[in-house]
C-alpha cells in the first residue's frame, strides 16, 4: 500500500541523515583548533575611502560655489587634502585610482557625446582659421620653448611634446559655464571660443590616435595607428547608424535599460580599442562621438551624467591624491607654463582676428576666453605616465598650472569687459588700429540720422525687418551702433548706416550723432549690456541729447519707474508681447483653431531675411 511505501522512503532518508550527522561531527573533532569557521570580517577601508573622497569634495564643491570657482579645482583640492600629502585619511589610493580610472572612461564618453558633429564640419572661414592657428601655433610654440627649457624630446622621452600638446588645449567645462553664466554662448566672441574648442577636441582624438607609437614614430606605424582608428571609427558609426536606433528605441520607456545600453556601448568600444593597441579612452571617445550622432543622444546623456559625476569626482579626487607638496622649482615651472599658455594664446589667436578684420574686441575676447589648460590635457598628461612618455614631474607641473590658470581664467573671462576697455587704447596707442578707427561714416561726414539704434541682437533684426516692410525709407535716416563686426557687415550690404563702437563709451556717442537724433532706440537685454546699465546708458543719452525721444526695453517691472526718472520716453517689456502671443495660441489651441493660427504665423514669417537668425 502507499503508506508502506512511504513509511519505507522515510525510514531510508532518516538512515542517510543519521550517516550524515555521524560524519559531520567526527569532520568537526578532526578540524585544527587553530581553524575558526566564522568568515573573517569583510575589510571595508574601501568604502571608508570612497566616503571620505566624496564627502571632502562635496564639502569643497559647495565652497568652491560659493566663492565662484571651478568645482574640479575643489575635487583636486580635496584629494589633495585626504590623501598621503595632506591629512592620510585615505588608506586605499590603489583602489580609489582603479574606480577612478572608470571615471576617466565615462568623462570622455560623455565629452564625446557633447561634440556637435555638424558644427564641427560646417564652421565658418574665421573659426576654422582660428582654430588652426591657435593649435597648430600653439603646438610649435610650445614644442620649441619646452624642448630649449630642457624637456626631454628624443631618446624615448617625450615631455616636450606632451607638454606643447597640453598647453595648446583650453577647459571646456570653465569656458563654457563661464560663457553660460554670462549669457554670451551666443555672441560672435562666444561662438568663436566655441568652434576652437571643437576643433581641439578633434585634435585631441587624433593625438590619443597616435599616442601608442609616438615613442617609434616610423610612417608604417602611424599609418597602421590611423588605420585601426579608421576601422574603429567606421564599426562604430555603422553600429550608431544600423543597429543602436532601433536597439534604443525598443527600450526607451525603460530608463534603467537605456543607462545599461550606454555603458555597454562605452566599454565595448574601450575595449575593442584596447584589442586594436589604442587606448581604452580613445574607444571611449569615439563611442561618444558616435552616439552623438543619434537621436537618442539627449536621453542617453542625462541618463549617464549622474553616474560620470560619481565616478568623474572620485577621478579628479584620486588625481589630486598623486599631486606632490609643492615644491619651489615645481611651483616655479608651473608658473613659466602658465605664463606661456596665456602669452601663446595671444598670440596664436589675436593678430589672425585682428588680419581679419574683427576688431580689438572680437579679437582680444577669445584670446582671454581660452586661456587655460584643459583637464584633457590631465587626462593625456596621465596616459603619458602611463606609456612611460613622460616623467610624473612633468604631470605635477601642469596639475599646479592647472589649478592657477582655473583660478585667475576664472575672474578675467569674467572681468573681460573691462580687460578689452583696457587693452584696446593702449593697442591703438601701439599702432593696432581698432574698426573704428577705419571707418568715416561718423558724425564728422555731415550725416544727421533721425534715428539711431545703440546694440544690434535678435529684437533689433525682427525690428529692423519690420521697418523693412512698414516704413522702408526710414531706413535711410537710421544709424546703428554696434561692435560685433559680422553685424556691421551684413547691414552694409542692406545700405544701413552702421558705426562700429561700444554704445557704452560716451566718444561713441558723441562721433555717432546722438545729440542730433530724434529718436533713440535700445532694445538690448541687460544681460548684453557691457560697460554701463539701461539706467546709467539713458542718464547718459539724456544728458548729450535733451529734446531727443527715448525708447527702451528692459525685463523687470522695477525698472520701468526708474527709467523713466532718469529720461526715458516710453519703456517697453518684450515679456507682455511674448504672453500675449502666448496667450492667443493657448486660446486658438482651446477653440481647436492651432492649426488656423499656425498658418497665419508661418505667413508672416515666410520671406524675412534677418541680420541676427
Amino acid at each position: 500500500m502507499w503508506w508502506r511505501t512511504a513509511r519505507s522512503s522515510f525510514l531510508e532518508q532518516r538512515h542517510h541523515w543519521e550517516l550524515f550527522s555521524h560524519a559531520s561531527r567526527h569532520a568537526f573533532h578532526c578540524i585544527p583548533k587553530n581553524i575558526s569557521l566564522v568568515s573573517p570580517p569583510v575589510d571595508h577601508s574601501l568604502i571608508s575611502d570612497i566616503a571620505v573622497c566624496i564627502i571632502a569634495a562635496w564639502v569643497l564643491a559647495v565652497g568652491a560655489h560659493l566663492l565662484k570657482q571651478p568645482v574640479i579645482l575643489a575635487y583636486l583640492v580635496a584629494g589633495f587634502v585626504v590623501g598621503p600629502i595632506g591629512l592620510g585619511w585615505v588608506k586605499e589610493a590603489q583602489s580609489i585610482e582603479l574606480i577612478s580610472e572608470i571615471g576617466l572612461s565615462l568623462l570622455l564618453f560623455m565629452i564625446g557625446l557633447e561634440i556637435d558633429l555638424k558644427k564641427m564640419m560646417s564652421a565658418g572661414r574665421v573659426i576654422t582659421l582660428t582654430a588652426v592657428t591657435q593649435i597648430v601655433g600653439g603646438c610649435a610654440l610650445g614644442l620649441v620653448f619646452f624642448w630649449a627649457m630642457g624637456f626631454g624630446l628624443g631618446d624615448g622621452k617625450l615631455d616636450a611634446l606632451y607638454l606643447a600638446v597640453a598647453a595648446a588645449m583650453s577647459s571646456t567645462v570653465i569656458i563654457v559655464k563661464i560663457l553660460y553664466d554670462k549669457r554670451e554662448l551666443d555672441t560672435l566672441a562666444g561662438r568663436l571660443t566655441l568652434g576652437v574648442l571643437v576643433v581641439q577636441d578633434l585634435v585631441a582624438i587624433l593625438f590619443l590616435a597616435l599616442q601608442p607609437n609616438l615613442q617609434d614614430p616610423s610612417a608604417l606605424l602611424l599609418l597602421l595607428s590611423l588605420a585601426k582608428v579608421v576601422s574603429l571609427v567606421a564599426v562604430a558609426f555603422t553600429a550608431s547608424r544600423f543597429i543602436l536606433p532601433p536597439i534604443f528605441r525598443a527600450v526607451a520607456r525603460m530608463p534603467e535599460l537605456v543607462l545599461v545600453g550606454a555603458l555597454a556601448w562605452c566599454f565595448m568600444l574601450a575595449g575593442m580599442a584596447s584589442a586594436l593597441g589604442l587606448s581604452r579612452e580613445m574607444g571611449a571617445l569615439v563611442a561618444g562621438v558616435a552616439l552623438s550622432t543619434s537621436p537618442y543622444t539627449l536621453d542617453v546623456t542625462a541618463k549617464v551624467t549622474s553616474l560620470r559625476d560619481f565616478f568623474i569626482t572620485l577621478f579628479f579626487v584620486a588625481l589630486g591624491m598623486k599631486i606632490p607638496a609643492p615644491s619651489g622649482m615645481m611651483l616655479a615651472w608651473a608658473l613659466v607654463l602658465v605664463v606661456f599658455v596665456v602669452v601663446s594664446r595671444f598670440a596664436t589667436v589675436f593678430p589672425l582676428l585682428h588680419w581679419l578684420r574683427q576688431g580689438h574686441r572680437v579679437s582680444l575676447l577669445p584670446a582671454i576666453n581660452l586661456s587655460q589648460v584643459s583637464e584633457f590635457s590631465l587626462v593625456i598628461l596621465i596616459l603619458g605616465v602611463k606609456a612611460k612618455h613622460i616623467d610624473s614631474h612633468t604631470l605635477d607641473v601642469c596639475a599646479y598650472a592647472f589649478v592657477i590658470l582655473a583660478v585667475a581664467s576664472t575672474y578675467l573671462v569674467t572681468r573681460s569687459d573691462a580687460l578689452v576697455r583696457y587693452l584696446s587704447p593702449r593697442l591703438a596707442r601701439m599702432g593696432v588700429l581698432d574698426l573704428d578707427k577705419h571707418n568715416d561714416s561718423g558724425d564728422a561726414d555731415g550725416h544727421r540720422s533721425a534715428v539711431v539704434m545703440l546694440g544690434f541682437f535678435r529684437t533689433e533684426s525682427s525690428l529692423l525687418e519690420e521697418l523693412t516692410r512698414a516704413e522702408p525709407a526710414l531706413l535711410n535716416e537710421l544709424t546703428v551702433i554696434d561692435f560685433n563686426p559680422e553685424v556691421n557687415q551684413q547691414l552694409r550690404k542692406r545700405n544701413v548706416r552702421v558705426i562700429y563702437g561700444d554704445i557704452s563709451q560716451r566718444d561713441t556717442l558723441l562721433h555717432a550723432g546722438v545729440g542730433h537724433a530724434e529718436i533713440l532706440v535700445c532694445a538690448l537685454p541687460n544681460a548684453l549690456l557691457k560697460g554701463t546699465t539701461k539706467r546709467r546708458l539713458v542718464r547718459q543719452l539724456r544728458d548729450l541729447n535733451a529734446t531727443a525721444k527715448i525708447i527702451v526695453t528692459t525685463d523687470l517691472f522695477a525698472d520701468v519707474e526708474e527709467l523713466y526718472a532718469v529720461g526715458a520716453n516710453f519703456v517697453c517689456l518684450p515679456r507682455l508681447a511674448e504672453a500675449d502671443e502666448l496667450c492667443a495660441a493657448l486660446l486658438a489651441a482651446r477653440r481647436n483653431s492651432l492649426d488656423t493660427k499656425r498658418a497665419a504665423f508661418d505667413a508672416q514669417l515666410a520671406g524675412r531675411q534677418e541680420v541676427v537668425p
